[in-house]
Parts: structure tokens; sequence; C-alpha cells
């Protein structure tokens, strides 16, 4: 059979974890479709990609069940596994049944290339941290997606007691603001009307570059673009949110007023065993000043329970501080041990079942803010993207409205948020009106 005449490589794309590998599994779709291989279920692909997380236990158990899962139902398929967990633990992913490759994370930037010899790819269609340039962007609508999440940084230099990150992702990097602009406006002419800036520490941004740069920095140029695209900043370590930053997301509706300020606990104490350069009264200055400064903004953070050494009196101040806190989302992480950080070798663990207990009282704080929250928003008109078949929309300060069906997926339009709607947090709207740019009510 002649290259022109032989089918497609099919591939698949299971990612886990944070919007770090979303942005890298979109990447790599792209590769690979440059490439000229062709999407399908991972039930029934040639190659199927996991890009896998290890942020906690739970994560490495996930990526080990989807890899036997894929084994399972496809036992034809060429397994390639990356990300996190393939860096920290390659010889544990090399055990596992179906797996033909084991790529770190350094190497994710080539995958494609990778690939080339072993899958008959046409080419090996390439990207990386440098230039940004990788011809077209797949347009929304690639794995389901409609906002374009872009990486601007990797990496970590810093040395919180719990986390394996720095170990996998390896020292801070940052895109060059010319790549970064050259992929912005890459997404806008293929049709992205929001996108989301990530990296591992976003806030060092442009740290490593010379000469230096800032975030904030990167926010003024691309606010300076004649793009219509509304951008959407991922979480942000509360030491790096200086004034500056908000000032900008005040000043200018294309940054959505969408904030996640991850705070891990409210104990000083706490704080300090977990190596957080903050206390809470700053983290608490901070949020209070993004509230009275911009009153509809969500502000999401991020808790862990049951680092070693915590104490019943801990959890209550965290519960305390944040019933009455302006946060409106909290994630609750319940700690677990990872093999080489400081945390894992500390004394006082708590026991597994006061870990589940004290998570279950604090999801409940949580789910009262984002309800609150949600209440609170009831009445107000706000400009939204309509996702998925135009019968949702998410909103600037990041919530989730189901509208009439009449809408066009990946459209403007205003929202008028009616009432709360289902246990799962989507609210009931109606549009008040479309057209573009939709930066404010």
């Amino acid at each position: 059979m002649s290259a022109s005449t032989r089918p497609p490589v099919t591939y698949a794309v299971v990612t886990f974890g944070c919007r770090v590998n979303q942005a890298d599994s979109h990447r790599i779709e792209e590769q690979l479709l440059a490439a000229g291989a062709a999407a399908a279920p991972a039930e029934c692909a040639d190659l199927v990609v996991v890009n896998t997380c290890s942020v906690t236990a739970s994560a490495d158990q996930g990526a080990r069940q989807a890899i036997r899962r894929v084994a399972r139902t496809n036992p034809t398929a060429r397994i390639v596994v990356t990300g996190c967990y393939a860096s920290r633990a390659a010889d544990e992913i090399r055990a596992l049944p179906g797996v033909a490759r084991v790529v770190a994370n350094p190497d994710k930037e080539t995958l494609g290339g990778l690939l080339d010899g072993e899958f008959a790819l046409t080419t090996a269609a390439r990207f990386g941290d440098g230039d940004g340039a990788c011809g077209a962007a797949v347009g929304p609508g690639l794995a389901g997606r409609t906002a374009y999440t872009l990486r601007v940084q990797t990496g970590c230099e810093e040395q919180c007691a719990y986390c394996i990150i720095p170990r996998t992702r390896g020292a801070s990097r940052s895109r060059p603001l010319t790549a970064v602009l050259a992929e912005v406006a890459r997404a806008a002419a293929a049709g992205f009307l929001e996108v989301a800036l990530t990296g591992v520490h976003l806030g060092a941004w442009g740290r490593d570059l010379d000469p230096p740069a800032s975030l904030a920095g990167l926010l003024e140029a691309l606010m300076a673009g004649s793009w219509d695209v509304r951008f959407r900043v991922s979480s942000l370590e509360p030491m790096d949110c200086p004034p500056a930053l908000v000032d900008l997301a005040c000043a200018d509706a294309r940054i959505a007023p969408h904030f996640h300020l991850p705070l891990q606990h409210a104990s000083d104490g706490l704080l300090r065993a977990m190596r957080r350069p903050y206390t809470l009264g700053a983290f608490d200055r901070l949020v209070g000043t993004i509230r009275a400064r911009l009153p509809h903004a969500s502000i999401g953070s991020d808790v862990i329970i049951g680092f070693p050494g915590e104490s019943p009196r801990d959890v209550d101040r965290l519960l305390s501080y944040l019933a009455g806190s302006p946060l409106t989302h909290v994630h609750v992480f319940p700690y677990s041990d990872r093999p080489g950080t400081v945390a894992a070798a500390l004394p006082d663990k708590v026991r597994p079942v006061d870990v589940r207990d004290r998570a279950r009282a604090v999801r409940e704080v949580a789910r009262r803010l984002t309800a609150a929250f949600q209440l609170r928003q009831i009445g107000t008109v706000r400009p939204g993207l309509t996702l998925e078949d135009g019968t949702l929309a998410v909103t600037d300060n990041f919530l989730k409205v189901r509208i009439p069906p009449g809408q066009a997926r990946n459209a403007w339009v205003h929202v008028r948020l009616l009432e709360c709607g289902d246990a799962g947090g989507t609210l009931i709207g109606e549009v008040a009106g479309g057209g573009s740019p939709a930066w404010a009510p």
C-alpha cells in the first residue's frame, strides 16, 4: 500500500492534572494532526498518549488506572506516557501493561518528532519554547476545547515542603515575549476568543529572560494588541500578584476578573512548615483589595488538609477564616506524601480518617462560599463565551450559565443571570445581547 493510500495513524490523548498539562496536550495534538494523524477514541486508537500528573498519590493512581484500562480495552495500542508522573517514576510506568515509551517532561516539547519514525508520520512537526512558530493553530473544538490554553512558562524554583513538581518540571523557564505574542496572534487567527495564560509558576514569568520582565509587563504587551481576545490568568501564587497586576485587571475588561490564589492554610505555623513565603494576613489583605476593587470578581483558592502537624485548632482556624473570607471557590486537597519531598519525612502525620473528616468539613464551607457568590450574581448581566452546543456560557467572572438554544459555539454574548441551577454549580440565564467585543455588561 502506498503512503498516499495508507490509512492515517489514529491517536488519542488522555490528560490528567493542571492547565499546564492541558496546554501541553493541546500542542501534542496539534503536532500529531500536522503530522498526518487522525483523532480517535482511546478504545480504538493506534497511539494513545497519556499525559500524567503527580501532584498527589491519587493523581498517580488515576494515571495507572487509565493506562491499564487502555491496555485492556485496546490491546494493540501503542501507549506513550509523558508528564510529571512519567518524569518522577519512569521505571514504575514502564512496568505497566502496553506502555511502549515513557517521555519525560523536557522531551514532551517534540513528542511528534520522537514518534515520527515509529508511526510513519508524514512530518516531524515541531513546537518549542523558542520562536513559538508551528504553523496554523487548530481552531476551537479540538478535544472539546473552546478557550485556548497558552503555557507561557514552565518549571519552578520554589521549595514548598510538600511539592514534587520542581523535580518533575525543572527550573523556571519563560517563553520569550515575542513567542507569546506570536502564539496569541496564531490562536486569534484560528478563531479563539479566549486565551488562558498558564504556567507551573506563572508569576515567575520573565524573571529568567534577558532583560528580565514581569507578568504584569506581559499583560501590558497583550493589552496593546488589537486582537479580539479575552485573557484569563491562571493560578498565581499570592506573593506574585502585585498591585500593578490588579490595576491592569481593573483598567481593561479584556482581562477576566478571575483570580486563583492558593492559600494552602490559614495557620501561619503550618504555612512556615510548608515553606510558603507569606502569612495569612498578607493573603487576606490581597484578596480583600481585589474584592473591594472588583466586586464581581471570582477569587478561588487551594487548601491542603492534613499536612503533618496539623491540629484540630489549625482546622478550626481555617474553617473560621474561609467562612468570613471573600473567596468564591476553594479546591480542597487532602495531603499525601510525595517521595523525595521535605514533608514526606516530617513526623506527626495526621490519621487518614481525620484527613477525610477535616476535608469534608472544609468542602462544606467551600460549597457555601460558592453558593453565596452565585446568589449575589443573580440579576446581573455579564459578558460570556458560549461553549459546547451554544447552550452553555462561561462568564468573565468564571460562572457557567445554561442559556436557551439559538447561539453558536464560541460566540460572545451578554448573559443575564436568572437563578441558581443544578448541584453542579451551573446557573440558569438568558441572552441579553451579543456582538463583539463583549468586554462590559
